[in-house]
């Protein structure tokens, strides 16, 4: 590789717009996502606005938690490394939404709970 192309492709590299400003961040108390192509209408946020420039009084449009309460989940497009092999696995709950699967796991647990009642109430 000679000077010429170590050059250009380190302007290249410079040039790149950072990926990590590309990523959605999910507000961990209630769920919402961060969307940085749509921004946040509410708090007048402009679109293309990246989760690291938003001003500091920015806060969760549902919950009003701050911005120390979202975490990154990655962009919009493509998967997390290895998550297309792991989908497959949990009997499928992988593939469903995050609704969805609260609705099994709460819908499981009230139909254990049943269950043990049903079984106290018989035996009396």
């Amino acid at each position: 590789m000679d000077v010429w192309n170590v050059k250009n492709l380190q302007e290249d590299l410079m040039s790149a717009p950072d990926v990590a400003q590309l990523d959605r961040h999910e507000c961990r108390t209630c769920g919402y996502v961060y969307e940085p192509s749509e921004g946040d209408k509410k708090g007048n946020v402009a679109p293309g606005t990246p989760f690291t420039e938003l001003p500091v009084t920015w806060r969760c449009p549902n919950c009003r938690a701050p911005v120390s309460k979202f975490g990154n989940i990655g962009p919009r497009e493509g998967n997390t490394v290895g998550f297309t092999e792991n989908a497959g696995y949990g009997l499928g709950l992988n593939k469903v939404s995050g609704q969805t699967r609260s609705l099994f796991i709460f819908g499981g647990l009230l139909l254990g709970i049943l269950f043990l009642m049903s079984i106290y109430l018989w035996g009396n």
